[in-house]
């Protein structure tokens, strides 16, 4: 499919153009930052993990109900996805403490929460992307209550939904971030963006090893083979990719408790 003119260009993504009204095309760079864009590098190959994981988690969300902009994927690096108007908010639901949960409130690293907590932050760089609570958002009309409310059942029911997916191939999913966004033709909320290994937080339910970007903002090596550990462990295969594949052993099965 024929690329348009560059419409945005974010952290690790651009979006362009298509032939379709309603649709532009999302490119997967293989840019990656951390710490509102402080740290700053390139990781050949993340790019095209991440197009095929997000395809592949976006893809079963759309088939249990959750309605989200993916048409589909293009190329190695390339998604065909519905046009739709980002909501300046971050979602981000979290299962176990870490990252800057345990540093704002002095909470134990990997304490499992007794419930998902649910954050909420305003979608600005220069800013930090600050933390907001739900009176900003009705405040400042950036959502009504009514769409709050029903975006924030859409992310206990993806949380429970990818919890369910990663426990089933030994991952523990920590937290996650999400967007959601206006479609343009007929405005209605629909979640968009990318959930891969940038935006979860994924470790080993047996050893706890990290397997997402916190890889690089931690100086842990090996982000690649990370992000090529959860691919093999989701069923995806890299035709035709430039990444040499790893061998990983097979996954042992795990008991879930009842």
């Amino acid at each position: 499919m024929k690329k348009g003119k560059k419409l945005y260009e974010g952290k690790a993504k651009i979006i362009y153009a298509s032939a379709e009204k309603n649709l532009v095309i999302q490119h997967f760079k293989d840019d990656a930052t951390a710490f509102n864009n402080q740290k700053k590098s390139v990781i050949e190959g993340k790019g095209i993990l991440n197009n095929r994981i997000s395809e592949h988690i976006l893809t079963y969300l759309g088939q249990v109900g959750i309605k989200n902009h993916l048409i589909k994927r293009i190329n190695m690096r390339e998604q065909l996805i519905k046009y739709v108007n980002i909501i300046p908010i971050e979602f981000i639901v979290r299962n176990i403490a870490t990252g800057s949960l345990t540093k704002r409130l002095g909470i134990e690293e990997g304490t499992t929460l007794e419930k998902p907590l649910l954050e909420y932050c305003f979608k600005n760089d220069k800013l930090g992307d600050p933390l907001i609570s739900r009176e900003h958002i009705i405040t400042f009309n950036w959502l009504n209550l009514m769409e709050l409310e029903w975006i924030n059942e859409q992310c206990r029911r993806i949380n429970d939904l990818l919890q369910g997916m990663f426990r089933s191939v030994g991952i523990k999913l920590v937290d996650f971030k999400i967007e959601f966004g206006k479609t343009k033709d007929e405005n209605k909320i629909i979640l968009a963006d990318e959930i891969s290994p940038d935006t979860c937080r994924l470790w080993d339910i047996n050893t706890e090893k990290k397997l997402d970007k916190d890889r690089f903002r931690k100086n842990l090596g090996n982000l690649i083979e990370a992000y090529q550990d959860v691919a093999r462990r989701l069923g995806i295969l890299h035709e035709h990719s430039n990444i040499k594949p790893l061998k990983f052993p097979k996954p042992k099965a795990v008991k879930l408790k009842k």
